[in-house]
């Protein structure tokens, strides 16, 4: 593990994280719910917030996808994300939805530095971001996409977003 410069469990969880929340708000797949895990845990995200009827640990098949992000990435249950977002009402993080809308910004052009804390919203796997969310959004943030098929799975939505800000940061 030395020589890939890869944490320990400990290490990780003392190590300075990104000032990003990930919102899943009713997800319906625990394999998705692993993935996204595993990805916080690769680029140092602060915590998971799991909405609804979003999958929650432990489970079998989130710790399949997860390989022990589960343990290393912080992450809290809440029944809306109403409360969710209430819970860190005064980090007074941006708030995103990871959404396409009429009025989304596409993701290169968000110009909100994750120094300042944000937070990102991922909806259901069919219907997207409930609309009551929406409405509490600072805005919504779309991934550019030039083929036929305008969606991408909410784990590989929730990669994309993720580098995006990591690679900012790198380039600082």
């Amino acid at each position: 593990m030395d020589e890939l410069n890869r944490k320990s469990v400990d290490d990780f969880k003392e190590s300075p994280k990104q000032k990003i929340i990930v919102i899943l708000e009713n997800i319906r797949s625990m394999q998705n719910v692993g993935s996204v895990f595993r990805t916080a845990d690769a680029f140092l995200i602060e915590s998971i917030f799991l909405v609804g009827f979003t999958p929650r640990p432990p489970h079998r098949d989130i710790h399949k996808t997860a390989l022990g992000a589960t343990e290393t990435v912080h992450w809290e249950y809440f029944e809306t994300t109403t409360i969710a977002l209430e819970s860190i009402a005064t980090k007074k993080y941006k708030i995103y939805a990871v959404e396409q809308v009429s009025e989304s910004i596409s993701l290169e052009k968000i110009n909100d530095e994750v120094e300042d804390g944000i937070v990102l919203v991922f909806g259901n796997e069919v219907n997207g971001v409930e609309a009551d969310t929406l409405l509490l959004c600072n805005g919504c943030v779309e991934i550019p996409q030039m083929g036929m098929k305008h969606s991408l799975n909410v784990s590989v939505a929730t990669g994309i977003v993720l580098w995006e800000f990591t690679r900012r940061k790198l380039l600082q």
